[in-house]
């Protein structure tokens, strides 16, 4: 794997009686996926792979974000550390040379973080991603 992304949920909304798992985004939220995706498809080497936490906000980010590749959707990525993303990043990652992970924080910052001791995650607003190249990871906020 030559580069891995790793992309935060868009802004979610909290409807009464909705578990974490089942929150969808807010309006804010599918428009920050919509202009992450399109960063990442401008700028970013063609995603080989796509692997999506199944909660629903990150599924929503990822169907606005309109990436094209295969995905895996991964209930371990929910609520997943920074080493757990890392660990499932290399089992699943195989032959891939772009990798995009569509999870939740701390875990994807905190996986930048120890691909990268250098990088800082104080700020990792929702669909913020980190790009990780050469084991240098820089973070990305669309606007």
């Amino acid at each position: 794997m030559e580069t891995l992304i790793l992309l935060r949920h868009g802004k979610s909304a909290y409807p009464d009686g909705v578990e974490d798992h089942d929150r969808p985004l807010a309006p804010r939220g599918l428009r920050q996926a919509a202009l992450a995706g399109s960063w990442i498809r401008r700028r970013s080497p063609a995603v080989d792979l796509v692997l999506c936490s199944t909660a629903v906000r990150t599924r929503q980010t990822l169907e606005q974000a309109a990436i094209e590749a295969p995905v895996v959707y991964l209930a371990e990525l929910y609520g997943a550390s920074g080493s757990e993303i890392v660990d499932i990043v290399r089992a699943e990652a195989g032959q891939s040379g772009t990798v995009l992970v569509v999870g939740h924080f701390p875990g994807l910052p905190e996986a930048a973080e120890q691909l990268d001791p250098t990088f800082s995650y104080t700020r990792f607003p929702t669909s913020a991603f980190a790009v990780v190249r050469g084991g240098e990871a820089e973070l990305f906020v669309p606007r």
